[in-house]
Order: C-alpha cells, then structure tokens, then sequence
C-alpha cells in the first residue's frame, strides 16, 4: 500500500492522514486545548532532553522486552486510551487489539471506543486494560466497571484529569460532536474526502459501543467534577484487579494516590487536551519518580512520537509507555498496514537509539543511570 511504503516518521503519517481524513475528524485527533501550548511546551520538553552517546561497548544482542505487572511485552509500549478510534478507519480498534496481542502489550480500551470492550479483549488476547471516565453521579461508571469485570479485564485506568472537557477550538470550529451529527458543514467536509466517506458509510458510522446495551447514554460534556477522593475509595473497593490512575501530573496527588491504593500511576496531560497552561509532563515524570522512589510503577504517555521519545520516557523514570494519536494517524495513512509499518518503525528505532547509548536494554527506575 502506497500509504504505508511512505511513512517514515511521526510526521509523514500525520501529513498523510491530514490529506485523507475529513476535515473535523484530523482536527478531533490532532487539536489540543485552547491555542495548543501545553502540547507544544511538552514537545519541545522531549527535544530538549539529551541522551549520551557512549562507544566501543557491544551492543550487538539488544533486548527490548519491558515488564508491566508481572508481564514482558515484546516492545516497550503499549496503546493508551483513545475515544473513537474507528473515525480514522473502519476496523480501527481492532486493528490495535491485534497489534497489541501479537506484541503482548497493554491496548487501553476508551470507555467511549466505537467497539464494544467484549469484542475488543477477545481480539486483544487479553492484552487489553479498560479506561474509565467517572460520569454523573456514578452510577453509570459503576455498571461499566462490573462489565469490565464480566469482559474478563484485569487492569482498569481511570481517567483523572478531566473534570469537565477541556475547551478545544478546533473541534469547535469543525462542529464535531460525540455521538456523530452530520450538518451542513459536515456534509460538505464528507463529500471532499470521498474515499473516507465511501468506506466509512460501507462499514457503519462510527458509535458508542460501550452504551448500546446499557440503558444510558454517554455524554462527553457532562460535568465530571463530582469525583472525587471519596469516589476512588468506592472504586478501589469495587475493583479488586489491577488499577491505575491515569492523567496525574502534581506530586502531591501522586502521593497520596499511592498511599489510597492505586498500584500505577500513568502521568499524562491528555496530550495538551485539556489545560493550556498545564507544565509539561515528560518533566512531572522525573519529579514524581523522584517522590515516589524507584519501586512504584509509573507509566507515561503524551507528545511520544518516535523510538527516541520512548527512551527518553524511560530515561526520566517511566516503567511503560503509550502511544496515542500517532498510530490513529498511521491507521488513517495505510490502514493496518501503516499501523504495522509504524510500529515496527518505533521498535527500529528504539532499538537503534539504546545502541548509540551503549545500552542492550531499557534503563531502570533503580539504576544509577536514570
């Protein structure tokens, strides 16, 4: 496929799936909130960090495998939690469950994904974690955790830092909404990017799966601000699997969500979706390492968006990383041949920059080095 034969980058894959995609549907995966410097603050933090190269050490034989709760992935990342994944082709989320389930690596399932959380896991192999959004008063957010737990999931991320959606002008500007709504603006964008409309429409637009059979619709601009620390008290009590408190990026919350009995923490800033002026979490990883000692899991995502990134991630103290939006970008270049190309093209790199550091494997939380 021509698409995939030429991504070579993060930005290839992104300019290909600007060209494809309708207009509202690149600005949903692509926007951040207000005039995007948080995002731009945050990658410009991961350009700026620095990886000593070291010579004459043999680094023939490099073992990229990262553990995650008991579990060697084959790569050092996963899939983090993306709403709506089938927007950027039809089948999207399974292709991700798949890639996942060949490299035996997490894929975070949104609660609001266009695929239900039982085909996904099954598809995924079990190698699937479900995100959670509190919603309401809750009591929709707990029936979704009791199915999570009849899915057969173990590991469920709750999504802590958006109190209420963060206020995103592109989307805004594009009249995207959630559950789809076609207007006039709508129609026109769908009639220019015919082949993305064509193959959409033959494979049903995009839904809610995760709301068609529970008596509840999902709103994404209902308030969540109800949640609270009396909240993660009933959830840790509801769920007794693996759980991790996703979008943390303050030492303090670190902190105590580690003394409440979260066993991860995934420190991210949505990808600059949500606070403009939110400080760049490549460099909250380091503090809260820092805090927390070497032993407790951390994870990260936001602005990876190369092999480097993700040594980089490792190098300030993640245990595991994410990828978002980036691999929605390749789905929409090449289909699940793009998203292949991609993903082996993060894992060459990986590989490529632990060589230059003299490394054959991915630092440690609890070495010296990091």
């Amino acid at each position: 496929m021509a698409g995939a034969d030429a991504i070579h980058s993060y930005e290839d894959a992104r300019r290909l799936a600007r060209r494809r995609l309708p207009w509202m549907v690149f600005d949903y995966i692509d926007g951040a909130a207000g005039e995007g410097v948080a995002e731009a603050r945050n990658l410009a933090a991961l350009r700026n960090i620095e990886l000593q190269p070291r010579v004459l050490v043999n680094v023939a034989k490099r073992d990229l495998s990262a553990p995650v709760f008991g579990h060697a992935g084959r790569v050092p990342f996963g899939i983090s939690p993306m709403g709506m994944c089938n927007l950027s082709g039809p089948g999207a989320d399974l292709m991700l469950a798949r890639i996942a389930a060949k490299h035996q690596v997490p894929h975070g399932v949104s609660t609001v994904a266009s695929t239900a959380m039982e085909r996904i896991i099954e598809e995924a192999e079990g190698h699937a974690w479900f995100q959670l959004y509190f919603s309401g008063d809750g009591s929709g957010t707990a029936k979704l955790v009791e199915r999570a737990k009849a899915a057969g999931y173990k590991t469920l991320v709750m999504t802590l830092d958006v109190p209420e959606v963060g206020r995103r002008p592109r989307e805004l500007r594009r009249g995207f909404k959630m559950p789809f709504r076609i207007g006039p603006l709508q129609f026109v964008d769908f009639a220019l990017h015919p082949r993305w409309s064509i193959t959409t429409l033959l494979a049903g637009a995009p839904e809610l799966a995760n709301f068609q059979k529970e008596g509840f619709t999902f709103d994404r601009t209902e308030s969540r601000a109800a949640a609270d620390w009396d909240f993660l008290k009933r959830l840790r009590d509801q769920w007794d699997g693996t759980l991790v408190a996703k979008g943390v990026t303050h030492v303090a919350d670190a902190e105590r969500l580690k003394a409440k009995g979260v066993d991860a923490i995934q420190v991210s800033s949505h990808g600059g979706r949500q606070l403009d002026s939110a400080p760049p979490p490549i460099l909250a990883l380091r503090a809260i390492r820092e805090a927390l000692g070497p032993d407790y899991p951390l994870f990260y995502d936001s602005g990876l968006r190369s092999g480097e990134d993700v040594v980089k991630a490792y190098h300030m103290g993640a245990d595991f990383v994410f990828f978002g939006r980036a691999l929605q970008f390749a789905i929409a270049a090449g289909g699940e041949t793009g998203l292949a190309r991609f993903w082996d093209l993060i894992t060459e790199e990986v590989g490529l920059t632990l060589a230059q550091m003299g490394l054959t494997r991915l630092p440690r939380p609890s070495e010296p080095s990091v």
